[in-house]
């Protein structure tokens, strides 16, 4: 595998997380990223020619045949008014929640 993670890449993307990695840590998500890019390098070493692509990993067929996936149908909504009677803080449109992000 020629590409390799760097520490600079492991602390840029701890910040767009928003995480504070120790010193320690940091060594340990560097070996970790690039153990994962060394897999997918060898992964990708495999001749996959006569394999059929998939969309997702199972088919979603029961053993009968027959879909497992529920029709898709419109159905109403719940009530806005019932909702938001519910809500612990509601400006009548919108629930109101305490600010999580400080940035």
């Amino acid at each position: 595998m020629t590409a390799k993670v760097t520490v600079e890449e492991v602390g840029r993307v701890a910040e767009l997380a928003h995480l504070e990695l120790t010193p320690e840590e940091t060594g340990h998500m560097l070996h970790d990223l690039n153990a994962i890019l060394d897999y997918v390098a060898e992964l990708n070493e495999l001749d996959t020619r006569g394999v059929a692509p998939l969309a997702q990993v199972n088919e979603l067929v029961s053993a009968g045949g027959a879909g497992v996936l529920r029709a898709d149908v419109p159905a109403s909504s719940l009530d806005r008014v019932v909702v938001m009677a519910q809500a612990p803080e509601t400006d009548g449109v919108f629930f109101k929640v305490p600010r999580v992000i400080e940035r």
